[in-house]
């Protein structure tokens, strides 16, 4: 495909919320991620609510829409990395919707099942990384270089948004009205984004495809090459496995922690787990400003210390939930935070040393390298739960995650300034 003019785009204006296309892309993505977690809790609400599933089927479910992560995401790289990001995410968009659509009319017909429920759920989960890694990669064909943070920030904090008021949109429709009617609302936002993205209007930097085209497992190769031969990428997926692992360790623990040793209420750990939402909200609007002031390098170590650490103190607490439930709050709120300070740094850090050919690569070889080892690390948990106790297993999950800021302390992203260096590396045109 023809690299676009640079004649053809439009002037790009002095404030990023003035870009209408900017505005578009962020409407979309906001409407796509509500969709995307009201989902997660729709989907099983229903196969629970009106197909009467069984714990070992809901558990097949769960894990059909997760599997696509580990089973796409480098081959939605390269894919992204040869069309263009709204395209991708106009036709995932529209694909969601259809999916949701076929759930909510088979479940008032009286016709869906628990596997065309299971094959619809992976339909759903496989789009969803595409279009994930799509609107990645969008932003730099979209934002200048220079404002990647502030434009990640607006993104990640929509995403955080997303996650805290999704999944209780999802259960709030799926009680006030019935599964399929509330995945057929779901549905809808995956159309607004559509109808939002497809009137992006300026022209996408695409590389040419050489005449010639290599297969997709040697550009997956050369995505997987990229982020091993550049020392930043490297840690980053270093730092993304260690931490990925770890937390999935953690969060099994924690999920047995809470009720067992606690005696929390489900709503009240429901509660608990909510916390990280408006933390990471303020580490999105944090995250737009404290690199620049601070430098990049700092930022990252620091935030993600504070956001990692902060778990190493919850094996100690103890006693009435008068007190450990606001210990708790506090807990999912500073891990909130540092989390999504993190996420759009090293996002913005990752688009800039990133050559355009090579941004739909990079963000899923770097979302493989963290999300493969996730399954492991809950396996871990559970082990470390079953073997050693929660309070003991927590404790050892909990300090596998400083392993991740230790990583960044003793790379070249500890060094980073205030601005983003350029790209290099790559292959021409990618």
């Amino acid at each position: 495909m023809p690299s676009a003019s640079s004649d053809s785009s439009p002037s790009v204006p002095s404030s990023l919320w003035q870009d209408a296309d900017f505005r578009r892309l962020w409407l979309g993505q906001t409407a796509s991620q509500l969709g995307e977690h009201a989902s997660l809790v729709i989907l099983p609400l229903l196969a629970v609510l009106a197909l009467d599933a069984t714990a070992g089927q809901l558990g097949v479910l769960r894990a059909v829409g997760q599997a696509p992560i580990l089973l796409l995401a480098l081959f939605a790289g390269a894919w992204v990395d040869r069309w263009r990001t709204r395209t991708t995410m106009v036709l995932t968009d529209a694909g969601r919707a259809l999916a949701l659509g076929a759930v909510a009319l088979a479940g008032l017909s009286g016709r869906l099942g628990m596997p065309g429920l299971i094959a619809l759920a992976c339909a759903v989960g496989a789009l969803s990384v595409f279009f994930d890694v799509a609107y990645q990669a969008s932003v730099v064909r979209l934002v200048e270089r220079d404002r990647l943070v502030r434009g990640n920030s607006a993104l990640e904090g929509s995403r955080s948004a997303a996650q805290i008021g999704g999944p209780a949109l999802g259960g709030a429709l799926v009680s006030l009205l019935s599964a399929p009617i509330a995945a057929a609302l779901s549905a809808l936002f995956f159309a607004l984004s559509f109808l939002s993205i497809r009137r992006i209007r300026r022209a996408e930097p695409v590389p040419e495809r050489p005449e010639h085209q290599p297969r997709v497992r040697h550009r997956i190769l050369e995505g997987l090459r990229f982020v091993a031969g550049d020392t930043r990428l490297r840690a980053v997926g270093l730092a993304s496995a260690a931490f990925q692992f770890s937390f999935a360790a953690v969060m099994t623990v924690y999920l047995l922690f809470l009720p067992r040793e606690l005696h929390l209420s489900g709503i009240v750990v429901g509660l608990v787990l909510a916390a990280a939402g408006p933390g990471a909200l303020l580490g999105s609007l944090l995250a737009a400003r404290l690199p620049g002031r601070f430098g990049h390098g700092p930022v990252l170590v620091c935030a993600a210390a504070l956001g990692d650490g902060v778990f190493l103190w919850v094996p100690a607490l103890n006693g009435s939930p008068a007190v450990t439930v606001p210990a708790l709050l506090v807990t999912g709120f500073v891990f909130g935070f540092g989390g999504q300070l993190v996420n759009v740094t090293i996002m913005a850090v990752r688009q800039a040393v990133t050559p355009d050919g090579m941004q739909g690569r990079a963000a899923a070889t770097i979302t493989f390298a963290g999300m493969g080892l996730a399954p492991l690390g809950s396996l871990f948990g559970g082990f470390l739960a079953g073997e050693c106790g929660l309070r003991t297993g927590l404790l050892v999950a909990a300090a596998g995650m400083m392993l991740s800021p230790v990583v960044m302390a003793f790379s070249p992203l500890a060094r980073m300034g205030r601005q983003l260096p350029g790209p290099h590396g790559g292959p021409p045109g990618g």
